[in-house]
């Protein structure tokens, strides 16, 4: 990986609901499948099409982006409950994928940060579309993702998805 061609995007969002709750639903592949409108395919290779992603989960996601098919299979790199996870492209359009999701108890809320990090293969014109079109992209995808889980997790809507916790 070229270290002048990566992109490194970071947002982050206060929650006003536990910690454990927040850490939960944003592993929800039901959630993360409602946010970027994708779908978790069952392959030969992959561990994960449903329920809350864990350590070494692989999980392949399929649907329509920016009007292209798209496929992306995810490895959770790294995990520790209620407080990080990081998910890895292991397969995909970019050259290099990334997504640390980072979980930080602030009194009665939770502040979640994101960092993404991409490059994409093409030169000088993915080092063009990165900048114009998929950061942009990813951006507004990372602000919806923050918007959906804050209206979930202050709700009862979580129970939607977290049906087993108290």
């Amino acid at each position: 990986m070229h270290q002048e061609h990566l992109f490194v995007l970071e947002d982050s969002t206060h929650i006003a609901a536990p910690l454990e709750r927040v850490f939960q639903l944003s592993c929800s592949l039901a959630i993360v499948e409602r946010e970027l409108g994708m779908r978790p395919v069952a392959t030969p290779d992959i561990t994960r099409t449903s329920g809350l992603a864990t350590a070494g989960d692989r999980i392949r996601w399929e649907g329509w982006q920016l009007g292209f098919w798209n496929y992306h299979v995810s490895l959770i790199s790294a995990y520790r409950p209620c407080e990080f996870f990081q998910d890895t492209m292991l397969a995909g359009r970019f050259r290099f994928f990334q997504h640390d999701h980072s979980f930080t108890a602030a009194g009665a809320e939770v502040l979640l940060k994101d960092t993404v990090r991409f490059s994409l293969p093409w030169g000088w014109a993915g080092q063009l579309a990165g900048r114009f079109i998929l950061a942009p992209h990813i951006a507004a995808l990372m602000r919806r993702r923050f918007a959906l889980l804050k209206r979930i997790a202050e709700s009862d809507e979580w129970r939607a998805y977290l049906p087993h916790a108290a």
